[in-house]
């Protein structure tokens, strides 16, 4: 993976935990844990996804929607924990 790559991969990370963090009112990590929560969402998307055939499609557009969902997964279990 290049520098490019990560760089991409870290931006897409922030914006996904970023939105998360709106959807999932109330529950934001902040900045370093926004992208920590958008890009281990990102992974959980990836691995669940295919799983279940669900695909969006191909492109950064697309790559921040899986995150978003992914890292919003990773929100509401982490929530019901804390309630827990």
């Amino acid at each position: 993976m290049g520098t490019e790559s990560l760089l991409v991969f870290i931006i897409i990370g922030a914006i996904a935990g970023w939105l998360a963090g709106l959807i999932v009112k109330g529950f934001g990590l902040g900045l370093i844990g926004n992208i920590v929560v958008g890009i281990v969402g990102a992974l959980i998307a990836g691995l669940l996804f295919p799983r279940l055939g669900f695909a969006i499609g191909g492109g950064i557009l697309a790559s921040i929607i899986h995150a978003t969902i992914g890292a919003v997964i990773l929100l509401v279990l982490i929530k019901l924990v804390k309630q827990a």
